[in-house]
């Protein structure tokens, strides 16, 4: 538990908790209603990729002040248009199975089939993809912190760790060794286990096996 605490491993859950739900409903959006809905949707994506999770968190500190609320909600909100595009292209491939297009001809609708067929079948997609971003949140949180626009004190982070070891990084190297293991580490886990859960929860790779 102290673990996860200094780390600030529980801390990014909650971009990526913030990211998949809203990204999630946003994607399933665009694949069940198409036209206009989709391509608006899409190009307002594209804009959220034009500012990382870094440009907005300074954003956010210059109207408010640093803080790790708003570290979690840029965080957050950059992986929104990530999960809303995943969700979309993973949704548009179900759309087209014939079980889906038979529920359309049953009279069901759109909703209903985003429920109980689309989200069910494109859940493991999904979850690697929530793997992964939780890596690529942990850096980020990191980097801001590094940067003092992150955890203040007393919260522990990493990246602050980093940040005050600079100054003795000849007289006392391992102050930003273990830091820096540390994060390499769990990065590197959460990406194996992304790839694992990838190999494990995709049918196609297990009949190539």
């Amino acid at each position: 538990t102290r673990l996860l605490t200094v780390t600030g491993v529980q801390t990014c859950a909650l971009p990526i908790c913030l990211g998949a739900l809203v990204g999630v409903a946003l994607g399933a959006l665009a694949a069940a209603r198409g036209g206009w809905v989709d391509e608006g949707l899409m190009r307002a994506s594209d804009i959220g990729f034009a500012f990382p999770a870094l440009i907005s968190a300074i954003v956010l500190t210059s109207l408010y002040g640093p803080g790790l609320l708003q570290a979690i909600v840029a965080v957050g909100l950059y992986n929104i248009p990530v999960f809303a595009r995943v969700t979309r292209s993973a949704a548009h491939a179900v759309w087209s199975r014939e079980y889906v297009l038979a529920a359309r001809m049953a009279g069901r609708g759109a909703w209903r089939i985003t429920w109980d067929h689309v989200l069910p079948n494109i859940a493991a997609v999904l979850l690697v993809q929530a793997t992964i971003r939780f890596a690529v949140a942990i850096l980020a949180e990191a980097a801001l912190s590094y940067l003092g626009l992150g955890a203040q004190p007393p919260a522990a982070s990493w990246g602050r760790m980093l940040a005050e070891a600079q100054a003795q990084v000849f007289q006392a190297p391992w102050l930003s060794l273990w830091p820096g293991l540390a994060i390499a580490w769990v990065v590197l886990g959460l990406n194996l286990l992304g790839d694992g859960l990838r190999d494990a929860l995709d049918p196609r790779l297990g009949v190539r096996r």
